[in-house]
């Protein structure tokens, strides 16, 4: 089973789409991690709509993505290696045994085989566009629970960033120019995590990029998804242009 899946771009462009979360897999040799297979429908083994909102920007906008082919159960991807939710024993209330009393040899199976190469493609990806002579604009695309225990959220996007606020400032104010979606900034989560993917390959070599959070509710069909590809692309192409 391959780590990853690398949509190439279709026009010169700065723009890099990620999608850490796009899958629900896990191979077969690991018997669904000892849960029920049902769990695998929900958020807590991917982000749902965001995949196809990335492969629908990475279309509309020619730009190259790179998705995980892999549940974040197996491994967790926008997670750093040091950190203790990178293998979940644990998640929103659903155990996961085929996590439990993992030895090293096996951490590091998981690593090397997923987590490991899905950051190479990524790392690849941002030295052909640099080769190309521009300054990488990376932007991760994830999607979050309507209801997190039992509290409505009420933001339908959030944009979560860490140090370096010029593109997130712009996707906020974009996005509020819309005028009729509650935007989030630095919700429902913050965008500053020690070792996660924007912070390893934007924030610590100093690349511009923001991650967008839309709620799950708005892109769980196609039509919401090819609404929110609109959304999207309105916010990205200036920031494009003017980088």
């Amino acid at each position: 089973m391959d780590a990853y899946e690398i949509v190439a771009g279709t026009a010169p462009t700065p723009l890099i789409l990620l999608c850490d979360h796009a899958s629900n897999a896990v191979p077969a040799e690991y018997d669904d991690l000892g849960i029920d297979p049902t769990q695998f429908t929900r958020h807590i083994a991917y982000d749902i709509g965001a995949r196809d909102l990335t492969l629908g920007l990475a279309d509309r906008l020619g730009a190259p993505a790179v998705l995980s082919r892999f549940s974040r159960l197996l491994i967790d991807p926008n997670r750093g290696l040091d950190d203790p939710t990178l293998i979940m024993q644990i998640s929103d209330g659903a155990a996961v045994p085929g996590n439990r009393n993992l030895d090293e040899a096996e951490r590091q199976r998981r690593i090397e085989h997923f987590h490991a190469p899905y950051h190479r493609a990524i790392a690849e990806t941002i030295r052909a566009v640099q080769g190309q002579g521009f300054t990488p604009l990376i932007v991760s695309i994830h999607s979050f629970t309507p209801v997190w225990r039992g509290w409505s959220r009420p933001w339908h996007v959030g944009i979560l960033w860490d140090r370096g606020e010029a593109v997130a400032t712009a996707m906020i104010r974009g996005f509020a120019a819309q005028g009729d979606l509650v935007v989030g900034d630095n919700e429902p989560y913050h965008g500053a995590l020690e070792g996660d993917t924007l912070n390893t390959h934007g924030t610590v070599p100093g690349l511009p990029h923001a991650l967008i959070e839309v709620r799950q509710d708005l892109i769980a069909t196609k039509t919401g998804v090819d609404d929110w590809v609109e959304r999207v692309a309105r916010v990205i192409e200036p920031i494009m242009n003017a980088g």
